[in-house]
This record gives C-alpha cells, structure tokens and sequence, in this order.
C-alpha cells in the first residue's frame, strides 16, 4: 500500500427518523441565514420540504431557498447561488437532494467565500478553496455518495466541459433510507451501477497488487451487486434501500481509497459525454465499463481475474488468468443487461461518430489502471459503445 493520511469523514446520522432527532441540535451550532438547496418538486411533494422548514423555523433559522438546481448541476446554476449565498449573508447551506444538488451546493460553498471566478480559479490557476460556508446534506437518493467528499461534477455549458472541481465538505450528513423510497426503481439501479463503478475505479487503481483496502471494495461490490437484484424484487423493501444508501456512501468516503491511486478514467470518459449529451450518469457507465475494460485487461491482467473470482464468483479451475479475466468482464456486461441498463449508445439515442470524436478530445486522460490510454483510444472504445 502508498503511504497515506486519514482525517475523519463528516458525523454521519443513519436511519429512518434521524432528521428530527439530530437537525436541531445541529442547527444550533450555525448561524442565523440559512440557504435551503433542492432540486426541482419532488421534496414538496413527498412532504420533506415541510418537515425541513417546520425544524428551521422551530429553530428561528431565516430561510433563502436555492431551488431548480437540475441533474448535471452547471456552472450557470453555480453562479446563481453563489450570488444569491452572498446577497443574504448566509451562513449555513443545507443541500436536500441527490448528488446534484450537493454537489452544486459544495462549490457555491466555496465560491461564496471568495472575490474572484471559482472555475477560472481552479482549473486556468490551479488554486483551490481554503475557506467555506458550513455545508450539511440531507441525501434523498444514493449512488454517487456525493455527501461523503468535497468533490464535485459541475458542467460549463459553454466551454462543454463536464469536470471535477474542489468544494466543501459536509460537517454533517442525514442518511435517511425511507427518503429514497420514492426514487423510481430504474433510478435507483442507476444510481447503485454508479456505486459499482466508484468500486470499480478505485479496485482496478494502483498498486495492481491486492491489499486490503481492495479486500474492502470487493465486499461491497458483492454487496450492491447482491441487492440491485433484491431491490427489483422488493422496490419498496426500506431494508434493502438502507444496504444501498451505505454501500453508496461507503465508496466515496475515502476509505476504500486509501493506499491506492484511483483510476476514474470510465468517469473521466462518461463526464465528456454527458456534456455534450446530458445522458444520465449511471446509464454512460454502464455502457462504457465493459469495452474499456475488453480495451485494456491483458495490461492488467491478474487484478481482471482476481475481480472474476472474488466479485462474480467465476470458477477458474480449467481456465486460464486470461480466461477468467474475461469472464468477469462477461460477468459484468451480463448483470448490466440483466438490470436493465443500456449496453450501447444506441439505446440512449446517440449515433453521432463525429460528436463521439469530440468526446474523445476533449476527455480527460488518467494514469489508467492498466495503461494510460490516448484520445484516439479513448474514441476507438466510444466507437465500440455504438
């Protein structure tokens, strides 16, 4: 394993019921202006609005709603609650909502606190934020475990870039599993898939050699993998939502982590796409994970077969390393048809080889986890996704 340093994650309040027992006492801790962040009807509709803002308003707290912010938060949306943030002095942001909501919450934290553009700041001067708004996020779906780190996915529409930038970190976390019981199945198997890539990313990093930071990962893998199928048979099971709300949180908290250089070069791939397509997350994933790694197991090849044996349970007693890597990679395109998501960019309604190209371009290239790919690459397994 690399050396590493390990702070605490955020205090992270689990279960059914925990908003009203731990939010007050939370609240008195914050300031007066408080910025209540959503997305679009659905916290209204389910009645999580009301019960937030009678625990505000019990608490004296004054309201400034930030609400639209839409899937795929953009740098637009970005900037309007920055300037909303610092119009009313706020001194508390409470993000309600998917990875979305808290991602774009985590980068207005930032930019609130600062004088200058915050995307020109980090990505032309490659300078981050050191000071921030206290942030907290109440999530109401699972799968990108966007409130366990400060990073998050904004998109400039008009550089079309979809990238990572550097935001706050929650100082606390509600995670309450009955709340995504009105997420609809086929968002939550999205959703998970994104877990299983998280897992992936980080499992096929460097070192190649196993340790038990990877030990960890393939458990959880087994775990979401275990209950996407339960959750199709029991969508409303709160039991099985609650396995799949942890396994989410787990995967982005820096724990599985540790010790490893991640790869994140399908996200990397899926990013880009989705800024010139704006198709859903989970579903890119899921598209582009099998032929990537068709692309490049050989260079990596004992960690391919290792996956097989230990995630999707392959027996390798008359195959070969090579036999069994492609196995688990047959294994995986197979569970993805099984659940339902797409398998190829068709099913999603993009044709387009010479937007693909531009993908290709302009996709940021990682260390890789078996070899560094190039943008011709890069387009070479685009082309595949077709």
């Amino acid at each position: 394993m690399k050396d590493f340093v390990y702070n605490k994650i955020p205090t992270v309040y689990f279960g059914e019921g925990v908003l009203k027992k731990n939010l007050p006492k939370e609240l008195e801790k914050v300031g007066t202006n408080v910025m209540l962040a959503y997305g679009g009807g659905s916290v209204k509709k389910t009645g999580l609005y009301d019960e937030i803002m009678g625990v505000l308003k019990q608490a004296q707290k004054n309201v400034i709603e930030f609400s639209g912010i839409m899937s795929n938060p953009t740098y637009n949306k970005v900037r309007e609650g920055i300037k909303l943030a610092k119009e009313n002095n706020v001194d508390f942001i409470l993000a309600v909502g998917g990875g979305s909501v808290i991602d774009c919450c985590k980068i207005v934290s930032a930019g609130a606190k600062i004088n200058e553009d915050i995307w020109k700041m980090e990505f032309r001067y490659k300078k981050f934020p050191n000071e921030f708004i206290k942030l907290a996020s109440v999530a109401t779906a699972s799968g990108t475990g966007a409130e366990m780190n400060n990073g998050a996915v904004i998109t400039n529409e008009d550089e079309k870039l979809k990238a990572g930038m550097v935001g706050a970190l929650s100082d606390f976390v509600i995670l309450d599993p009955s709340y995504t019981l009105t997420v609809p199945e086929k968002q939550v198997i999205s959703g998970a898939f994104d877990t299983l890539s998280h897992c992936m990313e980080t499992y096929f990093g460097k070192p190649a050699e196993n340790n038990v930071s990877d030990e960890i990962t393939e458990s959880i893998m087994r775990n979401v993998i275990r209950n996407i199928r339960e959750v199709m048979k029991n969508p409303n099971d709160v039991k099985i939502r609650s396995e799949l709300m942890w396994d989410s949180s787990l995967a982005e908290c820096g724990l599985l982590k540790l010790g490893k250089i991640t790869d994140f070069q399908a996200h990397q791939i899926e990013h880009q796409l989705g800024a010139y397509t704006n198709c859903n997350h989970g579903q890119g994933l899921a598209i582009i994970h099998p032929k990537l790694y068709r692309h490049i197991y050989k260079e990596n090849i004992h960690k391919f077969a290792r996956f097989a044996i230990e995630v999707w349970k392959v027996d390798n007693k008359d195959l070969s390393e090579e036999e069994t890597a492609k196995k688990g990679i047959e294994k995986l395109d197979k569970f993805i048809k099984e659940i339902g998501l797409p398998s190829t960019l068709k099913e999603i309604g993009i044709t387009d080889k010479e937007m693909l190209r531009k993908v290709a371009d302009s996709s940021n290239i990682t260390q890789g986890c078996a070899k560094q790919l190039t943008h011709d690459e890069i387009y070479e397994i685009l082309l595949e996704c077709l």
